[in-house]
């Protein structure tokens, strides 16, 4: 089961209409999405596998999307470890680390990994009931993300704290790294034909540490499972995203809505498929201005040769924004594949 577009995408094959996913395609702006949630909570929907897969597949039949992803969280490694973690309703940690003791108090990866076999589970009972033409991936947190929530309950805001501990880090990083792969593994297992990593606070990082604290445990990951892993961090910059590139073995990245697409789809330096890009709020235009931005957005890519655009994931620069209307999804997706299979 895969999907012949996503599949051209990963290969760098030269096609006329990408594929199309987006992330955060299953959630809180879909009303499949809201009618399951007025039975069961957050925690009940990742974590019983059989509800996973009934949100995954709800914006599949909606609006026609290419690939599916794994729908959970990327906080449940935190919770293996055991950090306690809730939602109320956004994520809420028992504690945080503080101290390199906090760390080691943690559990050791055998006793965590049962704790995230639920996921594997998800990703089977998921690929069972999707259209045989549609892919699926699965995805993880990246070590600084879950980094920043473990020590600071969240990753925004003042990072002073997280960037000034190597000591804490390189502790964490000890404990996390090895029940990441093997996390990876248990969704490759279950299924996922590529999986994710989303490292959404690392775009926050100066390029140094970028390097050491995003980049080098993305090369392990790479070279553990070449060809199955790919990323995503939100906010990086040009010499960010041009590190990426020097990684063997990585099968793509997403980018922004800050980036020119085109120019990372005819770079000479472009690793894999270019997931992305374009603004998530401008999903919220009323119809007759929404269509003249994906006429503004579209037509400039339209312009390049199916070999110059081979590798694009069509998508938004990061997550469907909560309260984006529905119909705007649904029109933007045909819009994408009337525009280029013309």
């Amino acid at each position: 089961m895969t999907n012949k577009r996503f599949a051209n995408a990963i290969h760098q094959i030269p096609q006329a209409v990408p594929p199309i996913w987006f992330m955060r395609q299953a959630g809180r702006y879909h009303s499949h999405y809201r009618r399951l949630k007025e039975k069961y909570s957050f925690l009940e929907l990742c974590k019983n596998p059989n509800l996973a897969a009934e949100v995954a597949l709800g914006p599949i039949e909606a609006f026609g999307f290419d690939v599916s992803i794994l729908f959970s969280d990327l906080l449940f490694p935190l919770e293996a470890l055991g950090i306690g973690l809730d939602y109320a309703p956004g994520p809420k940690l028992a504690f945080q680390l503080r101290t390199e003791k906090d760390v080691n108090a943690l559990r050791k990866l055998d006793d965590a990994l049962p704790y995230l076999e639920f996921q594997k589970k998800a990703l089977q009972l998921t690929k069972e009931i999707l259209p045989k033409d549609v892919s699926l991936i699965g995805f993880l947190g990246g070590p600084w993300t879950l980094f920043t929530y473990a020590a600071s309950g969240k990753h925004e805001g003042n990072l002073s704290f997280p960037k000034t501990n190597p000591g804490l880090i390189n502790a964490f990083y000890e404990r996390m790294l090895p029940l990441l792969i093997e996390n990876l593994k248990l969704q490759l297992d279950g299924g996922a034909e590529i999986v994710m990593i989303f490292d959404t606070a690392a775009g926050d990082l100066h390029l140094p540490q970028f390097e050491k604290l995003a980049i080098e445990p993305l090369k392990v990951l790479c070279k553990l499972y070449p060809g199955k892993v790919g990323y995503y961090a939100k906010g990086t910059t040009n010499d960010q995203n041009d590190l990426l590139t020097t990684i063997d073995g990585l099968v793509g990245y997403g980018i922004d809505h800050r980036f020119d697409l085109r120019k990372m789809l005819t770079s000479e330096n472009k690793k894999g498929f270019v997931q992305g890009n374009f603004d998530q709020s401008l999903l919220f235009l009323d119809k007759v201005n929404f269509k003249t931005e994906l006429e503004n957005y579209l037509n400039p890519i339209k312009l390049l040769s199916q070999k110059e655009r081979a590798g694009w994931v069509s998508g938004l620069g990061h997550g469907v924004l909560q309260h984006t209307p529905e119909e705007n999804v649904k029109y933007m997706i045909d819009y994408i594949r009337e525009t280029f299979d013309a």
